[in-house]
């Protein structure tokens, strides 16, 4: 997520090998909705999270050092991104919340982030910023709003909230990096991974032990939908993320995560066969049109205001 950056990092553009490998890696991400619809068939959201935290913790702590900074922060940061977000997101996808769209509206963790940046660090918004949240939060209420009839409310709500838990354990990097910390984010992912386990498993004893089919758990489908929760899109998505990062400037890699909506969105449609509603489909392009105003706006204003060769 941030690091000390190299003096010979630049923002120059990548070469074509780690262009794939980003794609790859989004697609990875992109694809891990429908995993998740796979998993919670079979396997009740909580201990679902209990599985794919168990697996990532279990295989990542042999391989990846521990990032130096107090447990504390490692709890904060696996509580919100950990237990927050996936526990609201896995549960929002087994309540019927498409997995397509699911992919989308959790990018509103970009404009949740600003606003708890906002109220928690006292940041304030560019004019860039500004817009592209108005622009986000109008699409947002495309898809909640007339883009409703064929979306389960709880699930959009949940989805909604754990967009929110994502956006406040970025906020908790930024506090780590502001206290002189600059943790690997692999490390990071892997470390905090330990911390949703316990929560995980009691959430899933108290409120789901009626419901749990071991015949289930242990079918292929849900077995490969934890190994890929797990490994693929953990160890191998965040992975090869930060060794590009260790390679190009963080505004070359970032955008590229742009594109796990459209992954996701595309292999449900293929996958599972969703299909999104005119008003589903032009509140996603707003709310991802506000993320690329967030992100490219000064870049392509200050193209615009670039003088031109004579």
């Amino acid at each position: 997520m941030h690091r000390p950056r190299a003096a010979n990092l630049g923002e120059q553009a990548m070469n074509w090998q780690d262009r794939l490998i980003a794609l790859a890696i989004v697609a990875v991400w992109g694809f891990n909705f429908v995993v998740i619809k796979w998993g919670v068939a079979g396997v009740p959201p909580f201990l679902l999270g209990a599985l794919r935290f168990s697996a990532a913790a279990g295989l990542g702590l042999l391989f990846v050092r521990r990032p130096a900074i107090p447990w504390r922060w490692l709890a904060l940061y696996g509580l919100s991104v950990g237990l927050g977000q996936f526990a609201c997101l896995f549960t929002a996808i087994k309540l019927g919340m498409p997995a397509g769209l699911a992919s989308i509206v959790l990018q509103s963790q970009a404009f949740f982030t600003l606003i708890i940046g906002m109220l928690w660090l006292g940041e304030r918004f560019t004019p860039w910023q500004l817009a592209g949240l108005l622009i986000g939060s109008a699409g947002l209420y495309l898809i909640g709003g007339l883009g409703a009839a064929n979306l389960p409310l709880a699930g959009f709500v949940l989805t909604l909230c754990g967009a929110a838990s994502w956006a406040f354990s970025n906020v908790v990097v930024r506090r780590i990096v502001a206290a002189g910390y600059r943790p690997d984010m692999l490390g990071l992912v892997v470390w905090s991974s330990l911390v949703p386990i316990v929560p995980f498993f009691a959430l899933s004893g108290l409120f789901e032990a009626d419901r749990i089919v071991w015949a289930q758990v242990a079918t292929p489908q849900s077995l490969f939908a934890i190994a890929y929760l797990a490994l693929v899109a953990t160890l191998f998505g965040y992975g090869q993320w930060s060794k590009l990062l260790s390679r190009h400037a963080a505004n070359v890699v970032a955008p590229f995560s742009l594109l796990v909506p459209f992954f996701g969105v595309l292999s449900a449609a293929l996958v599972l066969g969703e299909r999104l509603s005119f008003w589903q489909l032009a509140g996603g392009a707003l709310l991802l049109g506000g993320l690329a105003v967030n992100v490219f706006g000064p870049r392509l204003l200050a193209l615009w205001r670039k003088p031109q060769p004579a």
